[in-house]
């Protein structure tokens, strides 16, 4: 059987102390006779034997005993199999107790899954003391008293007893102690490595008779190599001997020469490292000191731009009161309508990662939203303002959202579009739509449209079922924006809308923009708004096709659009990579407000009833109310205007409250 390493059993032995050299025979446990005797110091940690042929035993070693050095193990008396691990069936190395109860080789509790007596799962608790000491305290063969076998050469890894070797039994917590200084260990001659191997003890009288012993000079150049007679008589002729002292100071000098040159080389290295890691820092800090002028030319820009945003919107306003003014002088009470101002009043929190699209179910004040989490959570717009529910199904961020009837289309970049009941929030079936990402869904007639990498699918809604109708070609990248009206189609790709006829499915008319790709499209009664990854909307004529202005004010991508049409105006709503949300009048072509409420990009709207949602890469979906400030007091008028401006580069709200009274 194989045990473990010495050295881990070192410090649980009770053996002799350490450093004897010779020891004499004394009493010890073998498989024959045994002479007796006792040890100079008085302990048993070493035994001698007679050798005989019943006392040879035979170790097979396993793969674990590698760090060993494959070393003979032979014992005295055969281990209790108490001693020996259940797993590798050999005596155990570092024995420690697990979870189960049971000790088993530290090695094997950590490569084993489960324990082989109750199948239980093993885990290491704590280091089994005693069985390691009982281990300790077993005696071995001295190596240098064992030989491979003879009759089991088949076998590597198998020894016995051999009778020229090493006579001594020892404990083996003390195995390195004897071996070190055992007679019997083999040695090389120090003067010449050609020489016959050696014993220890038969060393001295080697060294006397040997022939090829060197001067004691031969490093400074003495040739000299004889026996011990001649070396004795060269030493007093040898030229160097009498400038040993000399060669020994230049010797001791040289070395502390090579320590201090060794000693500088590490303070050079060191001082080389520290030179690079100053050199990086000075760099990192020209760096941040260039963005940080960047961001400061950056922020001035806005600030000056928002400043020139509030001077318009200073100046919209000084036109409304000069309007009401004139209206009241004419005696005209309770007729004007007052400016409306869009205000945050509630945030949904749920999602775990970025919103992409929202989508409304008017009919049951049901709010969806879809995000990188690849959920679709139900949010309640009406009374509990809670999410309801979180529809799972995608396997990939949910992209777009569309609804026709009572069902919920979603489209995925797992390439899906997956259907949903809206009654009972179930999905109902699953549809392999395109070979990339689902970016946009929209409904109209009766049939679901899809945009992916240049490609609209045109779907037939059969039930529960999708079926493709047509494909629609010619796009130039992703179609990120669809749109349909009562006889349209509009889609957006590279600085290209084009419109279809929603009928024929063909292709009748395109316009071109400007500021690369479209994410947006929204369609009033007169105008066709388009947003563009390069901060700019785009303005169109509906009816002439005519580009008719080009909205500014973002500095990020314009992500969606949204509308809200009365009788009296038309409002469109932007959101963008710069966090913000933008109201503009239709009328005049003027942001009338900036909503700034979000940490990170808004990336989807949605309107319902005056309200205003959007979604944002910070997880969130914010609601935004209309707000009216309007108020008749017998024959007093008193009409309160609210204006809210908001500068980002400076992180900073204004809010302004006028109030006129006649």
């Amino acid at each position: 059987m194989s045990s473990g390493k010495t050295s881990h059993y070192n410090r649980f032995s009770r053996g002799a102390a350490a450093g004897t050299s010779r020891m004499e025979p004394s009493f010890g446990p073998t498989f024959s006779a045994v002479a007796a005797g006792a040890k100079a110091e008085g302990s048993s940690t070493y035994k001698q034997h007679r050798r005989t042929p019943s006392s040879s035993s035979t170790l097979t070693y396993s793969p674990r005993d590698d760090d060993d050095g494959m070393e003979p193990q032979v014992f005295a008396e055969q281990p209790s199999v108490k001693l020996c691990c259940q797993l590798c069936c050999n005596v155990f190395k570092d024995p420690v107790i697990t979870t189960c109860g049971h000790t088993f080789c530290r090695r094997c509790a950590l490569t084993s899954d489960k324990c082989p007596v109750d199948a239980a799962k093993l885990t290491v608790v704590v280091n089994n003391i005693a069985v390691a000491e009982q281990i300790g305290e077993l005696f071995i063969h001295c190596k240098y008293g064992c030989r491979a076998t003879a009759n089991m050469a088949g076998k590597p890894g198998a020894y016995e007893v051999d009778p020229l070797g090493c006579p001594f039994t020892i404990k083996l917590s003390t195995r390195k102690e004897h071996e070190a200084s055992c007679d019997y260990r083999p040695v090389r001659c120090p003067n010449n490595p050609s020489c016959p191997p050696l014993l220890t003890m038969n060393l001295e009288a080697h060294l006397k008779e040997c022939e090829h012993i060197k001067c004691p000079h031969s490093k400074y150049g003495c040739t000299f190599i004889g026996n011990q007679d001649t070396y004795e008589t060269h030493l007093e002729v040898c030229k160097f001997e009498g400038l040993k002292e000399f060669l020994q100071q230049t010797d001791d000098r040289f070395h502390e020469m090579q320590l201090t040159l060794a000693q500088k080389d590490q303070d050079i290295a060191f001082l080389r490292s520290m030179l690079g890691k100053l050199s990086e820092k000075l760099d990192q800090l020209e760096k941040n000191l260039e963005l940080k002028f960047d961001v400061l030319d950056e922020n001035q820009s806005k600030l000056s731009e928002d400043l020139m945003e509030f001077r318009r919107d200073a100046s919209m306003l000084n036109d409304e009161l000069s309007h009401i003014n004139a209206r009241l002088n004419m005696g005209i009470l309770g007729s004007y309508d007052p400016q409306q101002i869009f205000k945050c009043k509630g945030t949904f929190v749920g999602h775990q990662g970025p919103v992409w699209c929202l989508c409304v179910y008017s009919t049951g004040d049901l709010l969806f939203s879809g995000s990188s989490d690849k959920t679709i959570k139900v949010w309640d717009t009406c009374t509990t303002y809670k999410c309801q529910k979180t529809l799972e199904g995608h396997d990939g961020i949910v992209l777009a959202l569309c609804i026709q009837g009572n069902r919920l289309y979603s489209g995925s970049a797992d390439c899906t579009i997956i259907v949903w009941d809206i009654q009972t929030l179930q999905k109902v079936n699953t549809i392999r739509a395109h070979d990339n990402p689902v970016c946009t869904l929209v409904s109209s007639h009766n049939m679901l449209f899809s945009g992916s990498l240049k490609a609209i699918k045109v779907w037939d809604i059969v039930g529960t079922e999708l079926k493709l109708k047509k494909e629609l070609t010619g796009l130039n990248h992703w179609v990120r924006a669809l749109v349909a009206s009562q006889n349209h189609l509009y889609s957006g790709s590279y600085q290209t809308i084009k419109i279809w006829d929603i009928r024929s499915l063909e292709c009748v008319h395109v316009l071109q923009t400007s500021g690369g790709s479209v994410y947006s499209i929204a369609v009033t009664n007169h105008h066709i708004v388009c947003g563009t990854y390069e901060n700019l909307i785009h303005v169109w004529d509906i009816e002439s096709k005519e580009q008719v202005r080009t909205l500014t004010g973002h500095v990020g991508t314009v992500y969606a659009l949204a509308v809200i049409s009365t009788p009296d105006q038309t409002k469109v709503f932007s959101a963008s990579y710069d966090r913000s949300l933008r109201v503009w009048s239709m009328d005049n072509m003027i942001c009338t407000q900036t909503l700034l409420r979000h940490q990170g990009s808004v990336t989807a709207l949605a309107v319902s009833r005056g309200r205003l949602f959007s979604g944002a890469v910070d997880s969130t979906v914010k609601v935004g109310q209309l707000i009216l400030s309007y108020s008749i007091h017998g024959s007093l008028c008193c009409c309160v205007f609210m204006m809210q401006v908001h500068c980002p580069s400076v992180n900073m709200s204004f809010h302004l409250q006028f109030m006129l009274c006649i």
